[in-house]
């Protein structure tokens, strides 16, 4: 094994966009792979959901959709951030449809109205009538992972403004927290993220919507070493045996997106559910053994019951930022596609 092995199942993000698209229908589920595929592979990913049933492709850049239009030429793609007005002609010539913020609405290529309802960011403060070259009106949800009647308010405001224009134009305004929450937000189309990966967008379990994670992250023992009372491990001492202890280095650390702040979430080692102690390094973490180890002995950092959700509580952040923030560099670590 290397020393870090990310491995992406493209069967699971085929299940998950058919799970996913079973139940939004008959709205369309549009799958949103900027980021790189959320760190997954954005072209693998976005072929394995336009196999489960996705109709569309969303990236937040320009610069992300080309490669895309390169390995996906026939498919619908969706450029949902701003783009400046030298990226126009680039998003012409890849057939790229645009989400608009702003009163410059480009002409000859296909775009989206992005009313701001509550989201404070990108987005118009009233909707212009729509001109020729609007395909959709759109809008995005601020709380719909953490404050269901904020979200709701926001979901009237671009009712009542898109009202006069249903069934001419595509409306869409669904995250995955509201396609899998509020079944009234999803309109023509749902533009599914991170629930696409198996990962729930409220950090709770995602099989409970039949959702199954598509990541799995690996290592193994690169040294086991037997520390006695007062002996530490790590960068500032911030675990001290107390008593006879057998502790376990891992060779990942916070430059392969293993963060420092998740001291205090588990892994497993040889199929036993272990802490993480002490500092997190760049290279390398430590796990507090129940005995003596093998060397070489597995390690599973995400899968096996060990969740992205999971850690991002121990770390308090989200699970879209540890997808996001593994990295695969040659020399370091290996993604493998399965499925």
């Amino acid at each position: 094994m290397t020393r870090s092995l990310v491995t992406i199942d493209l069967g699971a993000i085929r299940e998950n966009a058919r799970t996913l698209a079973a139940m939004q229908r008959p709205s369309e589920l549009w799958a949103v792979v900027k980021a790189d595929g959320y760190g997954h592979g954005a072209a693998d990913v976005a072929r394995a959901a336009l196999e489960g049933g996705a109709t569309a492709i969303c990236v937040a850049t320009v610069g992300e959709a080309v490669p895309l239009r390169e390995a996906l030429p026939t498919s619908r793609i969706v450029v949902l951030g701003p783009t400046t007005a030298g990226e126009v002609a680039v998003a012409r010539r890849a057939r790229l449809e645009l989400a608009v913020a702003d009163e410059s609405v480009p002409e000859d290529v296909p775009v989206h109205l992005k009313l701001d309802t509550g989201m404070g960011r990108w987005g118009l403060a009233e909707l212009p009538a729509p001109g020729r070259s609007v395909v959709g009106l759109m809008t995005h949800f601020a709380t719909a992972d953490s404050d269901r009647s904020f979200a709701s308010e926001q979901f009237e405001r671009f009712l009542r403004a898109t009202e006069p224009y249903a069934g001419r134009y595509v409306r869409h305004a669904a995250n995955s927290a509201a396609a899998l929450t509020m079944p009234e937000t999803r309109l023509d189309a749902v533009r599914c993220g991170i629930a696409l990966y198996g990962v729930d967008p409220r950090g709770q379990d995602a099989t409970r919507w039949g959702l199954r994670p598509a990541l799995r992250w690996e290592s193994e023992l690169a040294q086991v070493r037997r520390l006695a009372p007062g002996q530490s491990t790590g960068y500032g001492r911030q675990f001290v045996a107390t008593a006879e202890s057998w502790i376990g280095i891992v060779p990942v650390g916070y430059a392969d997106g293993f963060r420092r702040d998740l001291t205090g979430t588990d892994v497993v080692v040889a199929d036993v559910r272990v802490p993480v102690v002490g500092t997190i390094s760049m290279d390398a973490f430590a796990v507090l053994l129940p005995g003596p180890a093998e060397r070489g002995a597995p390690v599973t950092l995400v899968g096996d019951g060990m969740t992205l959700e999971a850690h991002a509580a121990v770390a308090g952040t989200i699970g879209y930022e540890l997808a996001c923030g593994i990295r695969v560099a040659p020399g370091r670590a290996t993604r493998e596609v399965v499925g």
